[in-house]
């Protein structure tokens, strides 16, 4: 399955067995991209501060509403991981949704340290993109 955020977190092993998978009334309502996965946008829950983006499949979204931690699948290490398990990082799930098209999943989250592999707080601070911005007085007249 996959997440690109390429972080060095801790990879979370297979689950148990025996564990029931995703409800089934969740699973139905996700639409998966040709890998199986769907963007999961966590967001800090008191502030709303977009955090990061990674990549949830069945099992990683099952995983993060049965503990209260957020995992995710790593696209380049094709593995589990749970978000701060080595960085110390973790991520607290305070609220899931789905979008209304089931193809993405906002992870409202308890965001401790930095979300982002590189340190930075969110994965959106370094990169600010030259833009002309609206205004809604602009759009009115």
């Amino acid at each position: 399955m996959g997440n690109g955020a390429g972080e060095a977190d801790g990879a979370a092993g297979a689950g148990e067995p025996g564990e029931p998978g995703l409800d089934p009334a969740i699973a139905a309502r996700l639409k998966r991209d040709p890998a199986g996965l769907v963007a999961a946008i966590a967001q800090q829950f008191d502030t709303g501060e977009v955090l990061m983006l990674g990549w949830m499949d069945d099992e990683a979204l099952r995983r993060t509403l049965a503990t209260g931690r957020c995992t995710y699948w790593s696209r380049s290490r094709q593995e589990y991981w749970v978000k701060g398990a080595t960085s110390g990082h973790q991520q607290w799930v305070k609220s899931v949704a789905l979008d209304c098209d089931g193809d993405a999943i906002l992870v409202r989250v308890d965001q401790v340290g930095a979300a982002c592999h590189t340190g930075m707080r969110t994965c959106f601070d370094a990169d600010q993109l030259a833009a002309v911005t609206g205004s809604r007085d602009a759009a009115a007249g």
